[in-house]
């Protein structure tokens, strides 16, 4: 009997499972995973689950049948891969074999090196158990600091901000969501938060804490300071690719792989092996030449479903080399509730050129659909609000499209 081992346990995991069954894969699976959770919905970690609105129970995804004879070892991490051994080593110093390996062990939050910052309480939102952690201290009138305007920080300040809480956003970057967005877009989102009472401290970075007992003080590199009951860290990521060390991969930004998601050696793929979710640095041909890594919600469920098509092809001993010749062209899509406006997005809006950005249907400052073009093409579309007007875009996203 052969075994396909998956380290991680979020929706990449499960949706490779799902996959694995349908193609026809019926040995063994097991599933190793540092939370103590079987894959659950994350977005609503910032949204409804902080505020106390759902419980695990609501966020878990339903496991289908074909799954359930699938082994969770949740609670463990892997520690060490050797992928010419085929074999994986945990925390425990327990050593497992496999005939095939998916890496789905997604990212991190990442935590800045702040003077002062080590005593001091930070919060962030990456996990269930971090949202149940946090969610006690978001008290009316609370004042809350959150370090990064992304997406995620603007979610959890929105969020603060219903609860009856006092919200700052302390950013590097000039304007919330830049980088996605771009800056017409950004301008509008933060007019948009500036009036449901957020406070924003922009083109600023925090340059040490110091904990007063029953607050914490903020120094800013302007001389300025902020005082916080609560800190929310939300400035990004770090891909959790450690444990494939001394393999002779590509790990500069998670992990490169080919297009049937193979991670290389010396440009060469290795057979029997997938890297799926967050960590996966593809090439898309829809958006040109070279390879991207996207944190988007729809990424772990389409690279899921490829890795599952290749691993049991090539486990099953039928029509690999034809699986993996096929092509992989997924269109990221994501979506953010913030107050009462949904931003959906499909493509790859940061790809456009820096003139390139131009509104497609309705009014920037009430609903809107705005398109992100390199020359002619239209690389990313994003809508606030309007959604149903921003889907009958999706298939008209990428390079050669019709657009």
């Amino acid at each position: 009997m052969s075994r396909v081992l998956i380290a991680g346990a979020g929706l990449a995991a499960l949706r490779t499972a799902e996959a694995l069954r349908a193609c026809g894969y019926s040995d063994e699976i097991v599933v190793v995973g540092d939370e103590k959770y079987p894959p659950y919905n994350r977005p609503p970690l910032s949204k409804e689950a902080l505020a106390g609105e759902q419980a695990f129970e609501q966020l878990a995804f339903r496991q289908k049948a074909s799954t359930e004879d699938v082994v969770w070892r949740l609670g463990e991490s892997v520690v060490s891969a050797d992928l010419a051994g085929r074999t994986v080593a945990l925390a425990s110093g327990e050593v497992l074999t496999w005939d095939a390996l998916v890496a789905a062990t997604g990212v991190r939050a990442r935590i800045l090196p702040i003077p002062g910052g080590e005593s001091v309480r930070r919060h962030v939102v990456r996990t269930l158990d971090d949202t149940l952690e946090l969610r006690p201290s978001l008290t009316p009138g609370a004042r809350v600091v959150i370090l990064g305007a992304g997406f995620i920080g603007c979610e959890v300040a929105a969020t603060a901000t219903q609860l009856g809480c006092a919200v700052t956003c302390v950013a590097l970057d000039p304007l919330p969501m830049l980088r996605p967005l771009g800056p017409e877009v950004a301008a509008e989102l933060l007019r948009r938060h500036e009036e449901r009472g957020i406070t924003f401290r922009l083109g600023v970075s925090v340059s040490a804490m110091a904990d007063n007992g029953t607050s914490v003080n903020l120094q800013l590199n302007d001389g300025s300071s902020v005082t916080a009951d609560v800190i929310v860290e939300a400035v990004g990521s770090v891909c959790a690719v450690g444990w494939l060390d001394g393999n002779g991969l590509d790990l500069r930004d998670g992990v490169l792989v080919d297009s049937a998601l193979r991670p290389l050696v010396n440009g060469s793929p290795v057979d029997g092996v997938a890297v799926v979710g967050d960590l996966t640095r593809f090439p898309n041909p829809l958006f040109g030449t070279g390879e991207w890594r996207v944190e988007h919600w729809s990424l772990p469920s389409d690279t899921g479903r490829r890795a599952g098509a290749v691993l049991s092809a090539r486990l099953g001993g039928e029509g690999y080399d034809e699986v993996v010749a096929l092509p992989f062209e997924p269109i990221p899509s994501f979506w953010s509730d913030q107050f009462d406006v949904r931003i959906k997005s499909y493509g790859m809006p940061g790809l456009a050129d820096p003139d390139g950005v131009r509104l497609l249907e309705g009014d920037l400052a009430d609903e809107c659909v705005i398109g992100y073009h390199r020359g002619s093409e239209l690389m990313g579309v994003v809508g606030i609000g309007m959604v149903r007007v921003v889907n009958s875009y999706r298939d008209k996203v990428g390079i050669g499209r019709g657009n």
